[in-house]
C-alpha cells in the first residue's frame, strides 16, 4: 500500500488523529454530564433525568417501565473532595424505580461476582430478565470491596451479551460512549448485525465514538466503515498510524488495497477466523462462492442466509447427502428456511409401495431419505388422525437426530388446520406441546368485589387512588370481611393489606386477627442484604428466584416474600408493577 510522502506530514496527521480522539464518524456535540456531589447524594436530593419516554406503566409488554418524559443522562460524575472523577455507566436513574446511586455501595464483589455468575446459568422468563436490566442498568456507584471498576463494568457487559437485546445494547454503547471500555460487548453488537448482513447498522456503532479506538477487531473494522462512506483518506491515515505502532495483518490490508483500488488483482482467500473476515471475503470477490459445511459457524451460516449466498442450495442433488445434512443442521439452528429444505425433501422419489406403508418402509432408509418419504406422505394423507400420527413420527425422527428444531415451523402449519376437538386422547399431548398457543396476549382485567386483593381496591397501586380515600374504602371493606365468618383470608390478600402498611396506610386495629403474619419467610441471605441496605445485590437474588417462571405462576408463598422485601426496600415503583401482574383476575 501507499505510504505518505513523509514522516513530517505523517505526525502531523497524527497530532490531528489524537487530539480529535478519532471522532470518525462523530459529528456530535460533546455529552453533557451531570456532576453528583457525594454529600447531596448521601441526602438523597439529587433529581436525575430518564431515559424511557414511555408512559404506560402498567403495559402488560413490560411490568418494570417507569413512566418518564425528561431527557435521560447516561453518564454521570463523582466529583466529591475525596474522590477523583469517576464515571457512573447505566442507562437508568435510580429515582424513576425507587432505587438509590449507592444501590452498590456496600455488597462484597465476590458475592456479586457468585451471584451473576449463577444467573448467568439460568433461561430467565420474560419477569426475570426486565428486573435483571433494571437491576444492571441503574445509573449506580460502583461496589468498592473485592472487585474493580472493570469487573463490574464486565459483569454487566456479559449480562448483555447473553441477553442479546440489541436494541438495548446500541442505547447502552451509545449513551456512555464505552466502545473501548467494553469492547467484547461491542464486538458481539457488530458481529450481530454483520452476520445480519445490515452494514450500516454495524457500522453506525462508531457514529458516536468520540475517543481512539484500542481494540484491533474494532478499529479494523472503523477503517472499513470508513472506507464504505467514502472517507478513504481518513481511514488510510488511521491505517498507517496503526503500521507505525506495529499493527500488521496481511489479510486485512489485502483486502483493503482492492477496496480503495490500489490493486485489481482479487485475494481470493477466504478466512473464517472472524465474521468480519469473511464478509470482507466476500465483498473483495465478486465471484465469490462458498460451500458451508458441519464446521462451518452459525454465524458464517447466518451470514450466508442473509446475503443470500445459499441460494445454489435448491439446485442440490438429492444424492449429495451430506450437503442435505448440513442444511438440516443450518435449519435446526434456524439458519435456513425450514421451507427451503422441504421443498429438497419433496424431489426425493419413492415408489408407490413405499408412499402406501410409509410407517413401516421409512425404517429401511436413512434417516434424510426416512424424513423425505413420511413429509411426502403427510401431504397426501387426507385422514386427519392418521396424518396426526406420521406428524409424530417424523417430529421423533427429528428428534433422534437432535434436529428437533428443524421441524418447528411447518409442524405448526399442519396442527393449525387440525380441529382440537377432535384430537385423540393419546396424541394430545404430542398435539398440545407443539402447536404452542400463545397465552402472552393482553388481557382485560376482571374485578371481583367479593375477594379483597381481586376488587377495585387493587388500582391503589395503579396510582388511581387519594391515601385518605383507600384508608377509609379498605377499613370499610375488611369489616364486610370480618362480618362474613364464610370468607377466606388467602395469602394474596395479605400480600395486599402488607403492601398497603409499608406506604403507612392505616389499618384498623381490630382487624389484626384476620390473618397472621410469619416473619421469616423471606430468605436469610436476602434479608441480611436488606439490613445491610444492599438493595441492588438483593434484587439480584430475587431475579434469581424468579428465575424461568412467569411471576403470575409463582406460588402464592414465594410471591409473598418477594413483595415483603421490596416493601422493606421500599422500592414502591417496582413492587406496585409486580402486584399489578400477580394480583388482578385476567381474562
Amino acid at each position: 500500500m501507499k505510504n505518505l510522502k513523509s514522516l513530517s506530514k505523517k505526525f502531523l496527521f497524527i497530532s490531528l488523529i489524537l487530539s480529535t480522539s478519532f471522532k470518525s464518524h462523530s459529528s456530535d456535540k460533546p455529552i453533557d454530564i451531570w456532576k453528583v456531589n457525594e454529600e447531596k447524594n448521601n441526602q438523597n436530593s439529587e433529581k436525575t433525568l430518564s431515559i424511557d419516554g414511555e408512559n404506560n406503566p402498567l403495559k402488560e409488554i413490560s411490568i418494570y417501565k417507569k413512566e418518564s418524559s425528561d431527557e435521560t443522562l447516561s453518564i454521570f460524575q463523582d466529583t466529591s473532595l475525596n474522590s477523583k472523577m469517576t464515571k457512573i455507566i447505566g442507562l437508568y436513574d435510580p429515582n424513576d424505580y425507587d432505587l438509590d446511586i449507592n444501590m452498590w455501595s456496600n455488597s462484597d464483589g465476590d458475592q456479586l461476582k457468585d451471584l451473576f455468575g449463577r444467573i448467568a446459568k439460568l433461561d430467565l422468563s420474560e419477569d426475570a430478565s426486565e428486573l435483571m436490566n433494571i437491576s444492571v442498568l441503574i445509573n449506580a456507584h460502583y461496589p468498592k470491596k473485592n472487585i474493580s471498576e472493570k469487573e463490574f463494568l464486565k459483569l454487566k457487559s456479559d449480562w448483555l451479551i447473553k441477553n442479546s437485546n440489541f436494541d438495548l445494547i446500541e442505547e447502552y454503547l451509545n449513551k456512555n460512549k464505552i466502545l473501548n471500555d467494553s469492547p467484547k460487548l461491542s464486538r458481539h453488537f457488530i458481529d450481530y448485525y454483520l452476520s445480519e448482513f445490515n452494514l450500516e447498522k454495524a457500522c453506525d456503532i462508531f457514529l458516536e465514538n468520540s475517543k481512539p479506538i484500542t481494540d484491533e477487531y474494532l478499529s479494523k473494522l472503523n477503517i472499513y466503515c470508513l472506507i464504505k462512506e467514502g472517507k478513504t483518506e481518513e481511514a488510510l491515515l488511521i491505517l498507517d498510524l496503526k503500521r507505525e505502532l506495529g499493527f500488521k495483518d496481511k489479510y486485512f490490508e489485502k483486502k483493503i488495497e482492492y477496496l480503495i483500488g490500489y490493486t485489481s488483482q482479487i485475494d481470493d482467500s477466504i478466512s473464517e477466523k472472524s465474521i468480519f473476515d469473511f464478509h470482507l471475503a466476500h465483498k473483495t470477490n465478486p465471484k465469490f462462492k462458498f460451500e458451508p459445511d458441519e464446521k462451518t459457524s452459525k454465524i458464517i451460516w447466518k451470514y450466508l442466509s442473509s446475503a443470500n449466498l445459499l441460494s445454489s442450495f435448491a439446485e442440490i442433488e438429492i444424492t449429495e447427502l451430506d450437503k442435505i445434512s448440513n442444511i438440516e443442521m443450518a435449519v435446526h439452528n434456524k439458519n435456513y428456511s425450514e421451507n427451503e429444505l422441504f421443498k429438497i425433501y419433496m424431489r426425493f422419489q419413492f415408489s408407490i409401495n413405499q408412499l402406501l406403508n410409509a410407517k413401516e418402509s421409512h425404517k429401511s432408509l436413512n434417516s434424510i431419505e426416512a424424513r423425505a418419504l413420511l413429509y411426502q406422505k403427510i401431504l397426501l394423507e387426507s385422514e386427519m388422525i392418521e396424518k396426526l400420527r406420521l406428524l409424530k413420527i417424523l417430529k421423533e425422527l427429528f428428534e433422534k437426530d437432535n434436529l428437533n428444531a428443524a421441524f418447528d415451523k411447518e409442524l405448526k402449519k399442519f396442527l393449525k388446520k387440525m380441529d382440537p376437538t377432535e384430537i385423540p386422547d393419546n396424541l394430545t399431548s404430542f398435539y398440545y406441546t407443539n402447536i404452542k398457543i400463545d397465552n402472552n396476549s393482553p388481557k382485560e382485567i376482571k374485578y371481583n368485589n367479593d375477594i379483597l386483593y381481586q376488587s377495585k381496591l387493587i388500582n391503589y397501586f395503579n396510582g388511581d387512588y387519594a391515601k385518605s380515600k383507600i384508608e377509609k374504602d379498605v377499613n370499610n371493606f375488611l369489616k364486610k370481611i370480618k362480618k362474613n365468618k364464610k370468607y377466606y383470608f388467602s395469602k394474596k390478600d395479605v400480600i395486599f393489606l402488607e403492601s398497603l402498611k409499608a406506604d403507612g396506610i392505616k389499618i384498623s386495629e381490630k382487624f389484626n386477627d384476620l390473618y397472621v403474619v410469619n416473619e421469616n419467610e423471606i430468605p436469610t441471605d436476602i434479608q441480611i442484604m436488606i439490613n445491610n441496605n444492599e438493595s441492588g445485590a438483593a434484587l439480584l437474588r430475587i431475579v434469581e428466584v424468579i428465575g424461568q417462571d412467569r411471576l403470575e405462576r409463582m406460588d402464592e408463598d414465594t410471591i409473598y416474600f418477594i413483595i415483603s422485601a421490596l416493601n422493606q426496600l421500599n422500592i414502591d415503583s417496582i413492587r406496585n408493577k409486580i402486584l399489578f401482574k400477580v394480583l388482578p383476575l385476567k381474562v
